[in-house]
């Protein structure tokens, strides 16, 4: 048998080292977004507007924009998620096929946003507030590697939420709430990094999951999937906005 020479051998091993850089596995887990704060996240009313009387027997139909904010999800250990207020659970490991692609499924597990500023009406001011509405659906996710640090990804999102209205300044006499259904297309160049450079979270963490402030349900936590990575050129930065026809989500 004929024997490599030792520069071939060095050659050989260098050559293999990218193809073990890369992880061939995304591991499940959850991915943790950041709502942005400069109105660019909003639900707008002017296409189905709240029925009169909705705020009170006197109040006409609303048909205004109401901008949110993230409010940062409560968990039995305080400060954990940091200024989370989103929670994507990605509930299968993903493998890469030789096209460099992987697949999961994914669902909404947490999601805590408060109005901007009171919503005036002829009833007086109330504070808005949008959390889920029970069961999410499920969603597939498809993940594509670029390079040994990462790529970009394709996930539609489905949601159900609850949008409260609070009275400001006066005892609430009966819960006002609206719920929608929201589905949005993916987005065409979200990325994502093996190294995630936003918080980490090791282990199982208890989590408020319905928005009343409470940790109630035990979610994983992070993986190597780091996602949200704002795209910039130069010095600015552009959020990824989800947009349907009467609202937007938008995360950066």
């Amino acid at each position: 048998m004929r024997k490599l020479s030792c520069p071939i051998v060095v050659l050989l091993v260098l050559l293999a080292v990218p193809a073990f850089a890369a992880d061939r596995t995304v591991y499940n887990g959850i991915d943790l977004w950041r709502t942005t704060s400069d109105g660019s996240t909003f639900a707008d009313f002017s296409k189905t507007p709240l029925p009169a009387g909705f705020f009170c027997p006197k109040s006409e139909p609303f048909t205004g924009r109401i901008a949110f904010h993230g409010v940062p999800i409560a968990t039995n250990i305080p400060g954990a998620l940091g200024q989370t207020d989103t929670i994507v659970q990605r509930l299968d490991d993903a493998v890469f096929n030789n096209k460099g692609v992987a697949r999961t499924r994914i669902q909404l597990r947490a999601l805590n946003f408060e109005s901007l500023a009171p919503v005036q009406t002829a009833c007086g001011s109330f504070v808005a507030r949008v959390s889920l509405d029970g069961e999410q659906p499920v969603t597939n996710m498809q993940i594509i590697r670029e390079n040994a640090k990462g790529g970009r990804f394709l996930a539609p999102i489905a949601v159900n939420v609850k949008i409260s209205f609070t009275p400001v300044g006066r005892p609430a006499t009966e819960p006002l709430e609206v719920r929608k259904s929201l589905r949005f297309p993916p987005l065409p160049n979200q990325r994502w990094s093996e190294q995630p450079r936003t918080k980490t979270v090791q282990g199982f963490l208890l989590v408020d999951t319905d928005g009343d402030r409470v940790p109630d349900t035990y979610l994983p936590g992070t993986s190597n999937f780091g996602v949200g990575q704002s795209r910039q050129l130069k010095t600015v930065y552009y959020p990824d906005c989800h947009i349907s026809d009467d609202c937007s989500h938008c995360v950066g």
